[in-house]
């Protein structure tokens, strides 16, 4: 699989945080496998080269993942039925 090199833009932008492999596994519980097979599909944010030996995944982008992955998860009404939160 390729790696996303890190360009100039990303030094520049601030508050980005890169997390490695270790940290990622604490922050998703999937498996090394898991999620490399994510990556190929598009599925899972992209790793990087930091160096020739070590890749890093953008803390922003994982954390966005997980916020798309718990609303895509949120109960849906059925079509044809109201939502049932208060109206303001």
């Amino acid at each position: 699989m390729k790696t996303r090199p890190l360009t100039e833009q990303d030094l520049k932008v601030p508050g980005h945080v890169i997390i490695n492999r270790k940290q990622l596994l604490r922050k998703v519980p999937m498996s090394d496998r898991t999620i490399f097979e994510m990556e190929k599909r598009g599925a899972f944010p992209q790793r990087f080269s930091i160096t020739a030996r070590m890749v890093g995944w953008d803390l922003q982008e994982v954390d966005d993942w997980i916020a798309r992955q718990r609303q895509a998860a949120l109960p849906q009404p059925a079509p044809g039925q109201r939502s049932r939160e208060p109206a303001l």
